[in-house]
């Protein structure tokens, strides 16, 4: 069974899939400013109390994830196939890349 075409019980099995989704090092750069920029758009969002500002992180935090995909990981967004997982993977990378457990 392939990577693509498994289906994982836990968020703990899913991980390492994701990781390895995530090998290219500027697919992870691009992956933590695009995460950093939603995260200021979601204090932007309470700050100003204007909902757009969610829609607008969601945009810019997805659209640095998928270049780093498709220009330098060459894979498809496993935010495809698992949305929710790949959410949670996001901020787990970017937790790490943060606290240095894995190389920015």
């Amino acid at each position: 069974m392939t990577a693509q075409a498994k289906r994982y019980a836990t968020f703990g099995d899913f991980y390492p899939f994701y990781l390895s989704e995530h090998a290219n090092r500027t697919c992870r750069r691009l992956h933590f400013v695009g995460t950093s920029l939603g995260l200021a758009c979601l204090v932007l969002a309470v700050a100003t109390l204007n909902g757009w500002w969610v829609l607008a992180g969601l945009v810019v935090g997805y659209a640095f994830a998928w270049v780093g995909h498709f220009f330098f990981e060459k894979n498809r967004p496993a935010t495809f196939t698992y949305p929710f997982y790949s959410f949670l993977g996001d901020w787990v990378m970017w937790k790490e890349m943060l606290t240095g457990r894995i190389k920015f």
